[in-house]
């Protein structure tokens, strides 16, 4: 059965009677509330539920007027008859006065939805919707007429209205499938908020001008046109503009005063403010520069191509929503992703830049976005029953969609069988990925066209470890000195934080096994593995970021109990100083027993071995004979990365690996359950190494274990020797001497 994993409801988050106290005097206020580390969304005071989305913790309001229809369902309220003829204010205020009156609760009413959302029965359980959503199912039209409910774009709608309400939050970046329903969702929140808005202006981009223009035309200015006479400011210019939406009296929540005053009266009230537009621009890095936005919607940025690039972009059009260090706009940016060289790295980027988990001391994520991915289960079209609710997992009894057709399969099912019938071709499966993703690895997933090794082999073990829950096969900790003793022995403690990820570990009998000769220290298993290491010399750099250090462990075959051909540890990190980074990889390598092949361009770490004693840990490169080693390499030991020869072995050393134990075999699965070091070998480049640790670690470790492969042959030279013995020629009746 299917788990979901997209949000949890957070039971007693908030201390009962804190939460009734407050509720009582409805004092909980609309944002960020630092003591409880939560965005409130409530607009009326109270708090009911906390979600929990993708790590961000939101607070609903107090359930109150739940609404049940009569199917038990959402269903759009039939717009009055009386008022569907009513184009404009000016129109109304030429009403009687009792016709008037008898609609002012009517409007009322929808103004107070709009603003603090609506509550109602889906499938018996009160369901909350804020008031961008209601907006967007009551009043917004779409390409099928009026939009369906769907329980994903509830959420969405809910962590849209987080980032609206927290004052540190730039926006959201949404990683979503195809067709998921976010273009028409943008554009009714673009019109939502520009019709309530004076002064203010609104743009949209996307990953070409004649794209922004279409979603402008298509589903902006459509939604703005249906909108009722109540909501709908008076428009300056065309009724279906092509590149200016241009409200000149924006729309106010009526009160008996207005309806009940003079038409003269009411205008000059209302043309208090003025001057809203929304626009579209063409694609680039300066769309918008130097102006100010209230909201800003960027539609396939994960499709920007060069030379446009949608980090240029928004490191410009980011100055255009704030003032100072105030937050005085948003940004609604959503996309699904292009192959990484065209333009998914960069959209990649802004995305992980975006995670909540990792702020800065203003409390601010990188990019200062707050990054949302909805797995494709959740808005597939055709898996989605009546009441909105994704079909998960294939009923025992068929249900119905919106309209009225039965869904006999679940849509975990149908992507199985689809991903299934797509093993063959890797291209094509991996734009189903990239098209309908189950996982960010899914969104992000590049062509396979420039991979230097076999793809469907490295995304068959990925897609294999995810299915497994990795975690069950990984453990993360970190190895330290018994009692903090240097040079007695290593453990490992297991830590969830910890830098390390490992596989297995030897029996205790077979820890910490070393031998000591002529004063320097030597690993006892060097028969059983051996690691490989792309290390760093320097604790800082300019940027704050630099290479991380890399070290992977790799067993061969041996008689001893353990796992062949296995790599068994991983480390990709880079800890505050370079000396902490020596001394992990030493302690590994103490624990393991196990020697060290490290590139020795970077030789801080080959000279701290040798200082601490452990000169005997660290390998020779195995292409060359000792008597051929330079100076330094008899010194220190290590491996060169400039050599051409060097750089083909390693990537066949790598490539030899994958083919026979990687991916899916006839006895199965193989055993390489390091994601990391597998996503770096799908993108590795052998033209610009630099920035493939994972990759130089592994092949170094390879290398390591199969060294005699590398070992030059000794030429030998054949020359005459004289033993002093004659030959004769014994044709005829004389044996005569040869010359």
């Amino acid at each position: 059965m299917y788990k979901q994993e997209l949000y949890s409801i957070l039971e007693d988050y908030i201390k009962p009677s804190t939460l009734k106290k407050y509720n009582r005097h409805k004092s909980w206020e609309y944002g960020y509330n630092e003591q409880h580390d939560m965005v409130i969304i409530s607009k009326d005071g109270t708090i009911g539920e906390v979600y929990e989305i993708q790590n961000l913790k939101i607070a609903l309001p107090k359930s109150k007027n739940v609404h049940k229809f009569e199917n038990n369902k959402w269903q759009k309220f039939e717009y009055p008859k009386a008022l569907s003829k009513i184009k404009s204010v000016f129109d109304f205020k030429q009403y009687p006065q009792d016709f008037k009156e008898k609609w002012y609760d009517y409007i009322d009413n929808e103004f107070t939805i709009r603003e603090e959302g609506f509550w109602f029965y889906n499938k018996s359980v009160p369901t909350y919707i804020t008031g961008t959503h209601y907006m967007y199912l009551q009043w917004s039209k779409i390409d099928v007429g009026a939009p369906d409910f769907r329980e994903s774009n509830r959420l969405f709608f809910i962590f849209w209205e987080a980032c609206k309400a927290d004052p540190r939050s730039y926006g959201m970046c949404y990683l979503k499938n195809r067709r998921s329903g976010f273009s028409f969702m943008a554009s009714g929140e673009v019109v939502n908020l520009a019709t309530i808005s004076s002064d203010s202006r609104y743009g949209i981009l996307s990953k070409s001008g004649p794209d922004a223009k279409k979603m402008f035309t298509d589903k902006v200015v459509p939604i703005s046109v249906n909108y009722p006479f109540f909501f709908k400011p008076t428009q300056d210019g065309m009724d279906r503009p092509k590149t200016e939406l241009a409200y000149r009296v924006p729309a106010t929540k009526y009160t008996r005063r207005k309806l009940t005053a003079s038409a003269d009266e009411t205008l000059q009230d209302e043309l208090q403010g003025l001057d809203t537009t929304i626009d579209w621009k063409n694609t680039g890095d300066n769309s918008y520069d130097g102006e100010k936005l209230k909201l800003l919607v960027h539609d396939e940025s994960g499709k920007w191509e060069k030379p446009n690039n949608i980090l240029n972009n928004w490191r410009v059009t980011k100055t255009t929503l704030r003032l100072g260090s105030r937050i005085i706009g948003k940004c609604m940016m959503g996309s699904t992703s292009n192959a990484l060289d065209k333009g998914g790295r960069n959209f990649k980027k802004l995305y992980d830049d975006s995670d909540v988990t990792k702020r800065n001391s203003n409390g601010q994520t990188r990019s200062g976005l707050y990054s949302l991915f909805i797995p494709m289960e959740w808005n597939y079209e055709g898996y989605i029953d009546s009441y909105g609710l994704p079909v998960f997992n294939t009923p025992a009894k068929p249900v119905k969609d919106p309209h009225g057709v039965k869904i006999t399969q679940g849509v975990i099912e149908y992507w199985d069988n689809e991903v299934e019938g797509l093993k063959g071709d890797q291209d094509g499966l991996n734009e189903f990925y990239r098209q309908f993703p189950r996982t960010t690895k899914h969104a992000f997933r590049d062509e396979s066209k420039q991979s230097l090794f076999n793809l469907t082999k490295i995304y068959e073990q990925i897609d294999f470890n995810e299915d497994l829950k990795n975690s069950i096969n990984v453990t993360q900790g970190n190895f330290q000195w018994e009692n903090g003793e240097q040079d007695t022995r290593v453990i490992f403690i297991p830590n969830n934080n910890g830098r390390f990820y490992v596989t297995w570990i030897p029996d205790i009998s077979l820890q910490n096994r070393r031998y000591n000769k002529n004063g320097i220290n030597y690993p006892g298993n060097e028969h059983m593995g051996a690691f490989g290491c792309d290390p760093y010399d320097i604790s800082g750099t300019v940027d704050k970021r630099g290479s991380n250090g890399s070290l992977h462990g790799l067993t061969k075959f041996s008689m001893e109990n353990h796992p062949p051909n296995h790599f068994f540890l991983e480390y990709i990190a880079r800890p505050q100083t370079a000396e902490i980074f020596f001394e992990d990889v030493l302690m590994a390598c103490v624990f393991y027993g196990m020697p060290i092949l490290a590139e020795n361009n970077k030789p801080r770490l080959l000279y701290y071995f040798k200082r601490r004693g452990y000169r005997g840990y660290a390998m020779n490169r195995p292409d060359k004979r000792r008597n051929k080693l330079s100076v330094t390499e008899r010194e220190i030991g290590g491996i060169p990365n400039s050599s051409e020869d060097i750089k083909q072995a390693h990537a066949a050393a790598i490539e030899t690996y994958i083919e026979h134990f990687v991916g899916l075999k006839e006895t199965g699965y193989g055993d390489m359950y390091f994601q990391r070091t597998l996503e770096d070998w799908a993108k590795f480049n052998i033209n610009n190494r630099t920035t493939h640790d994972a990759s130089i670690s592994s092949g170094l470790a390879l290398m390591a274990c199969n060294k005699h492969r590398y070992t030059p042959a000794v030429k030998r030279k054949l020359e005459p020797v004289d033993l002093g013995i004659k030959k004769y020629n014994n044709k005829g009746s004389t044996s005569k001497i040869i010359d």
